[in-house]
Formats: structure tokens, C-alpha cells, sequence
């Protein structure tokens, strides 16, 4: 009669609950919107996260021949510039996939299909380099990820996906900090007994908080709406929606803020910032966070700024009475710093360059 270990069919349960979880996270990701690339960056983590939780089990790792496990540890390392990816698109509803991000991806897999196939465990004198690198590759893109995050985190007005962003973020890179230092001090870097137990304890953990707390986020709190055209596409006219109906001190909150950007185009103020902005109105920015998201629609608060910035600066390329001031002045007139992020957003906006706005306007007027 056959003895089974109780702490394998433990973990064989856990990693089953993982993967479980991990699957249902994917549907969950891509039951709205399965066309943004936040959307497919998650579903492609979550299923490089399988993988990973299948190639990780002591089993698999002390059994399977080393060739056939490249692919699978390519792709489990490969996770941490997936997850750079997510964080950046998470984080930025403006973010756009470059060659540079899937380059990373490819020579990260290959790094570590390469190591796992032929180089670990070899004498060859490039193994200490290689084998290093692949260790560090977790920490380095975990690090990045992390500043990704803070650097948009203060603009983000919804509140709910700040949250999850801040917990996926600190317990992603915990995650990966204690997965590599495990690691470094196991035999030939694979995990075993407790040590792989915990593994999965901690990511599971992880996977079901992230999964329990978006299922009670709406879809308008994850992620933005679709992107229109550049033709379709206003500022000011065409504000999105309020989410929720405004109360009377809203209300007044609301009249006050639009009295600063309209009147006072308080927008053309140098270092604007979410906290100088509350402070102007004398209230704590969470609840101007609130305020501009759900009483004005707007997720970003670079968005809501830009969108009166933007408003203006078209209305002076419009205006044959300004035809030869120059572009620079223009942007800097409506409260950009410099011309570079001016053209960006303003491209971003319409289609066009400032330089083509102008002349197409002009021909029609």
C-alpha cells in the first residue's frame, strides 16, 4: 500500500486553490473591457503566475529533466517584467505598450531558458554572470515597478484603485524580495519542504485579498472608459459625467473649484500639485480626490488640469487675431512648463500637432 506525505497532498491542495484563484482573477480582469491593455497585462501575468506556481512544486523541480523546464522557468522569471508592465498600466490609464517592454520580456525569458538548459550547474565561466543576473532580475524589476507606482500614485483621484494599487504593488514586491532571498538559500536555488509551503501560503494570500477586493470594485473604479477618438474627443464641452449626484456642500465645493479653473485660471499656476490645489480651497485632499472623480468624472488629476490648459491653448491656435504668436508662448501661456509634454498631450488630444491645429484652423476660418 502506497504512503502518501500529508505536507504533499497539502500543497498539492494549495497550489490547486492558487491556480483556482488565479484563473478566476483572469475572468474577472477581462469581463469588461478585455481590449485595454491594463486588462491584458493582468490576465497575462495571472496566467505566467500559473505557470509559475506548476514549475515551483518541489516535485516538478527535483524530477522533471532540466530541458523541459526552461520553458516554464523562462516564463516564471519573465513574471517580474509582466508585473512591471501591470503596475505602469495600472497606474497610468495613458500608458502605452513600447517595443522596449516586450525586448525586456523576451531577453529575460531567454536569459533564463538559457541558464536552466545548459548553463547552471555547468563549469562554464559565464554561469556565476548568468546564474547572478536571473537572480537579480526580480529584485531589479520589482524596484521599478515600485517607482512606477509612486511616481502616478499622488495623481490617481479614485480612491478604491489607489488602494489596491498601493497593496499590489508593497505585496508584490515583498513577494519578490522573500522568493529571491529563498532562493539564494536553497540548493541550487529551488525550493523545498517549508520553504516551498510558504511560497504558496503567501502568494495565495496575496492572490485572494487582490481577488476578494475586486470583486467589490465597480469596473468604472479599475479601470477607464473607452478611449474615443481624437475627433470625438473635447475638453470642458464634453466633461464626463457626474458618478454620483452632488450633495448642497458638494455642490458648493463644485461652483468653488470651477470658479478657480474658470475664472481665475488657477490652472495656470506654477507646480500646481493635488496638495497646493486643497490647500487654495481649504480642504484635505482626499477630499478633493473625491470631489473631482466623482462629482466631475475625471480619474487623473493631470487629466483635469490639462483639460483646461488644453482648452485654452486651443482656443489661441484657433484665434486668427493670435495667428503669430508663437507655440511656445502659447503653451506656456496656459500652464505648461515646457513645450515637450505640451505637444504630447496636445497630440494626445486632437491627432494633431500644435503647429498642424493651427493651420487646419486657419484654412477654415
Amino acid at each position: 500500500m502506497l504512503a502518501f506525505d500529508p505536507l504533499v497532498l497539502l500543497d498539492a491542495a494549495l497550489r490547486g486553490t492558487l491556480l483556482a484563484l488565479l484563473l478566476l482573477l483572469s475572468a474577472i480582469l477581462g469581463r469588461d473591457r478585455p481590449q485595454l491593455l491594463v486588462v491584458r497585462a493582468g490576465i497575462a501575468l495571472c496566467l505566467g503566475l500559473a505557470v509559475q506556481v506548476i514549475s515551483a512544486t518541489p516535485w516538478f523541480e527535483a524530477t522533471v529533466p532540466r530541458l523541459w523546464q526552461a520553458p516554464l522557468v523562462a516564463i516564471s522569471v519573465a513574471n517580474a517584467v509582466l508585473f512591471w508592465v501591470f503596475v505602469q498600466a495600472l497606474f497610468d490609464d495613458d500608458y502605452a505598450l513600447r517595443a522596449m517592454h516586450l525586448l525586456a520580456w523576451f531577453a529575460v525569458a531567454a536569459l533564463s531558458a538559457l541558464n536552466c538548459a545548459v548553463v547552471a550547474g555547468s563549469a562554464s565561466i559565464i554561469a556565476p554572470l548568468t546564474v547572478g543576473l536571473q537572480r537579480a532580475i526580480p529584485l531589479i524589476f520589482a524596484i521599478l515597478a515600485a517607482l512606477a507606482a509612486a511616481r502616478n500614485w499622488r495623481t490617481d483621484l479614485v480612491e478604491a484603485r489607489r488602494r489596491l494599487r498601493a497593496f499590489i504593488v508593497i505585496a508584490g514586491s515583498i513577494y519578490t524580495v522573500l522568493l529571491l532571498l529563498a532562493r539564494l538559500s536553497s540548493p541550487q536555488g529551488r525550493l523545498a519542504g517549508g520553504t516551498a509551503m510558504a511560497d504558496v501560503l503567501v502568494l495565495l494570500l496575496i492572490i485572494a485579498i487582490v481577488t476578494f477586493r475586486m470583486l467589490k470594485l465597480g469596473h468604472l473604479d479599475l479601470f477607464p472608459l473607452p478611449a474615443v477618438s481624437s475627433k470625438e474627443q473635447t475638453f470642458l464641452q464634453d466633461d464626463p459625467l457626474p458618478l454620483t449626484a452632488p450633495d448642497v456642500g458638494e455642490d458648493k465645493l463644485v461652483i468653488a473649484l470651477q470658479k478657480l479653473m474658470q475664472d481665475e485660471r488657477h490652472y495656470r499656476s506654477e507646480d500646481l500639485t493635488l496638495a497646493s490645489l486643497a490647500g487654495k480651497m481649504q480642504i484635505p485632499e482626499y477630499r478633493l480626490r473625491k470631489l473631482i472623480n466623482q462629482q466631475l468624472g475625471y480619474r487623473n488629476f493631470n487629466a483635469y488640469i490639462n483639460a483646461f490648459r488644453l482648452d485654452e491653448a486651443r482656443a489661441a491656435l484657433a484665434d486668427p487675431a493670435r495667428r503669430d504668436l508663437p507655440v511656445l508662448t502659447i503653451a506656456l501661456t496656459s500652464g505648461f512648463q515646457s513645450i515637450g509634454p505640451f505637444n504630447r498631450a496636445f497630440k494626445t488630444a486632437t491627432g494633431l500637432t500644435p503647429t498642424e491645429y493651427r493651420k487646419e484652423n486657419m484654412a477654415d476660418s
